[in-house]
């Protein structure tokens, strides 16, 4: 960072960045600003480059949080690049790039230096960073003026719901997003779940709190849309020379174009766009999931929570007396279509279960395709590379499947959408099977993985459940599936014969000793057979069976209530979703990194 400079190995000895973070002061109209922001580095996009850059960047940071309080430079370039936001819109209407860049250079610099102050400071020595302002040439106090952490928050969030993504704009909307998961990323750093902190209290109830329901919308769509990075030939055109910008910038022109595609053409990082290309459909994923999961206040409810849970599609044209708080419209379809297309990560599955399980327009909506084999197939494939997965991404899998078959009308209708040559199962040949019997296969399948390897009671309840709620549609199974069905109900015999030994025994010890239980069916059916004598073969025995069954008492039988079973939440989710949540931030963010060794939230074998 700083003008020229375009590796992360030559940031310590860069002389912009090291008279921001010295002993001096420098004021805003300083045109060192200019020259500082007008600079060419290839942001990180894999894990390797992050830890250089963050490794290059604490050095500097630690001296920065020595000499701020006499300089207030941190501050002075926070103000710098919230001067540029409130031109950022006229600029990508006038297809300003240079102008954007240097708002987008200045962001970058911003979030990197965050970075470390939050793994350095506690909240309100982060707060203080904010506050220090030059007062007199070598002195610098603290001000309360101005709140102008709370004002980069804001900004950031109007930059992201009021900036068009275009592919001018698609590398600072990234940086914003960013920016913001940064902000939050100090509960990676703590065991314990932090509530009501400072920066929660500014996104949740301060001046952001009237821009969420547009700051969950935009982030939606972000995940809807799927754009990719923009090529490199689009960002940097100037179409006249000539102004101090273009003239502090025309020299490092060529390197642009690594700054914008995020580590695109010649870097290290371009193998990993390949395999997330992409960051801006990630990043803004993952920070909807952080927003949606933050607990509530002493005396406020999470406003993102309550965002998720009452937008409606844009084909409702229905009025509510009472408008939930909060709620918007988007276009549901398009919604489902990215959902199913995203399945095969985990932040994607954890916002199908979000939304299944909270919002109740969109589970109707869902629950009212008829082309359902598009997003339950996704669903089935992860349960079926059970091994491959970690336990959270099937737990959720697992989860959405038992809520889906709650419904009836869900469990009739999967037994009449025909398949034909799964791919992915490689057990049996399967030419054609409907979606109801494949579910059973793969659910049965998950149960046996189970009993043989990890012995997870939670999944094992969980798929037993599933499996009851669809029993009483099963309709047309599959000659395999219905093999699987009994396959099952004899290992399940023998899994748990103990436990009906011991049960037996309870049961007798109620009774007379020697007593004999009152088996009224068993005993009907073997007085038939012992009066049909002896020797009697297999087809002979079927056939006293089925006489006897149509004379069976009916007073004498006593009909099961159908089972269903309906997912709960557990108390205190929040003790298992923020630490989920926070595992994928650290696993899947496009260009953060943070070391092993300072993570607490969660043990490292379980992200």
């Amino acid at each position: 960072m700083g003008a020229n400079t375009s590796h992360a190995s030559d940031l310590s000895e860069n002389t912009s960045l090291k008279a921001l973070v010295g002993t001096e002061s420098i004021t805003e109209n300083d045109p060192f600003w200019n020259q500082l922001i007008s600079f060419t580095f290839i942001s990180p996009t894999n894990s390797a480059d992050s830890k250089l850059l963050e490794e290059a960047v604490i050095p500097l940071a630690k001296a920065f949080i020595e000499n701020n309080p006499r300089t207030g430079n941190f501050g002075a370039l926070v103000r710098i690049f919230l001067g540029r936001t409130k031109e950022l819109k006229i600029s990508t209407e006038c297809k300003d790039q240079l102008f954007i860049w240097q708002a987008h250079n200045a962001l970058f610099m911003i979030r990197c230096l965050l970075k470390v102050f939050i793994r350095e400071l506690s909240e309100e020595e982060l707060h203080q960073q904010f506050c220090y302002q030059e007062r007199a040439p070598g002195c610098c106090e603290e001000t309360g003026s101005e709140d102008l952490l709370e004002e980069l928050l804001l900004n950031l969030v109007h930059l992201i719901v009021e900036v068009p993504l275009l592919d001018i704009t698609y590398s600072i909307l990234f940086e914003a997003v960013t920016t913001l998961l940064v902000f939050f990323s100090n509960q990676l750093l703590h065991k314990d779940i932090l509530r009501d902190g400072l920066i929660c209290q500014h996104i949740m109830k301060g001046r952001c709190l009237c821009l969420t329901s547009r700051l969950v919308k935009t982030l939606l769509y972000n995940f809807i849309r799927q754009e990719k990075c923009p090529p490199a030939t689009h960002i940097f055109e100037p179409k006249a020379e000539g102004g101090l910008l273009y003239g502090l910038a025309s020299g490092v022109a060529s390197g642009l174009w690594s700054v914008f595609t995020l580590g695109g053409a010649g870097s290290r990082a371009g193998i990993d766009q390949e395999d997330n290309p992409l960051p801006l459909s990630n990043q803004s994923l993952l920070l909807l999931l952080v927003l949606a999961n933050l607990t509530d206040g002493p005396d406020w409810p999470n406003p993102y929570r309550q965002a998720i849970t009452c937008f409606r599609n844009t084909q409702d044209t229905s009025s509510l007396t009472v408008e939930p708080p909060h709620t918007f419209q988007i276009n549901f379809n398009s919604l489902y279509t990215a959902l199913c297309e995203q399945q095969r990560s985990d932040q994607a599955t954890l916002l199908l279960y979000t939304l299944l399980h909270q919002n109740a327009n969109m589970r109707t909506y869902i629950l009212s395709r008829t082309d359902m084999d598009n997003l339950v197939l996704p669903i089935l494939e992860i349960l079926y590379h059970v091994e491959e997965r970690n336990s959270h991404h099937v737990y959720m899998a697992l989860i959405i499947l038992l809520i889906l078959t709650e419904d009836d009308a869900f469990n009739r209708s999967i037994h009449e959408v025909l398949l034909k040559n799964i791919s992915w199962y490689t057990e049996r040949s399967l030419t054609e099977i409907s979606l109801g019997s494949l579910l059973i296969l793969v659910v049965i399948r998950t149960i046996q993985f189970n009993m043989t390897r990890t012995r997870d009671k939670y999944l094992h309840t969980n798929c037993l459940a599933a499996l009851a709620n669809m029993s009483a549609q099963f309709r047309y199974l599959h000659q395999y599936a219905a093999q699987r069905i009994i396959s099952l109900f004899a290992l399940l015999s023998k899994k748990h014969n103990k436990v009906l030994e011991q049960a037996t025994q309870s049961l007798r010890g109620r009774q007379a000793d020697n007593t004999a239980l009152p088996d009224y069916v068993i005993g009907f059916f073997s007085q038939r057979l012992e009066q049909a004598g002896s020797d009697l073969s297999v087809e002979r025995v079927q056939e006293v069976i089925m006489k006897g069954a149509q004379a069976l008492p009916k007073d004498r039988l006593k009909k099961f209530p159908e089972l269903k079973f309906k997912y709960v939440e557990e108390d205190q989710p929040e003790d298992f979703f923020i630490p989920y949540v926070w595992s994928l931030v650290y696993n899947a963010a496009v260009g953060l990194y943070w070391s092993p060794h300072e993570i607490e939230l969660f043990s490292m074998d379980s992200g």
